[in-house]
């Protein structure tokens, strides 16, 4: 079996996992025993658990995120990663109740704000000045704990609404800068 197919179906896994057992409690031996492999295949693959989630995040978020800049707006892709959020409503329930090292919500606080300084440098040519990043900070720590309480809460906004309410939250100077860089 090849690596991604190995990944996914331990991502799997542990979606099967957290539908009865916290993050925390969850073992390596039970998702390797609910998937049918080795846990040498999982450790060639994740660190611990939390790699596995955060690495199925990432293909989430890159899914969302992937056209922005290319014709797509931070609306747009605020929308799929809400989309993909509420379809896969389980695992982010459980992924986000998490507060150990490596958790999901710091690494999706790394994502996006790296996402964000990246999209600024490649339509800029330069990278995001002092101010814009701690703007930056502030606004992704702010946004991920925004969509913890949606998920937390069940979801009682649609997508597009809350996407509405992110970017109405986002500061004046990134909203002028991403209108520039025609991605707002």
């Amino acid at each position: 079996m090849k690596t991604p197919e190995i990944k996914y179906k331990l991502a799997e896994a542990m979606k099967s996992c957290m539908k009865t057992t916290a993050v925390e409690n969850i073992t390596v031996k039970q998702i390797v025993e609910t998937c049918g492999v080795s846990r040498q295949s999982f450790y060639r693959n994740f660190i611990d658990k939390y790699d596995l989630v955060n690495w199925y995040f990432d293909r989430l978020l890159e899914q969302s995120f992937k056209e922005m800049g290319k014709g797509e707006t931070i609306r747009d892709g605020l929308v799929k990663k809400f989309q993909y959020i509420k379809e896969e409503r389980l695992f982010f329930t459980a992924g986000f109740k998490g507060d150990e090292q490596n958790n999901l919500k710091e690494h999706d606080f790394i994502m996006i704000y790296e996402f964000y300084c990246s999209l600024i440098r490649e339509k800029t040519n330069n990278p995001p000045d002092y101010h814009t990043r701690k703007l930056l900070e502030m606004y992704c720590q702010a946004s991920i704990y925004m969509t913890v309480q949606w998920v937390m809460k069940g979801m009682t906004e649609s997508e597009e609404d809350f996407a509405d309410f992110m970017i109405e939250g986002m500061p004046e100077h990134l909203k002028k800068l991403f209108s520039q860089i025609d991605i707002l």
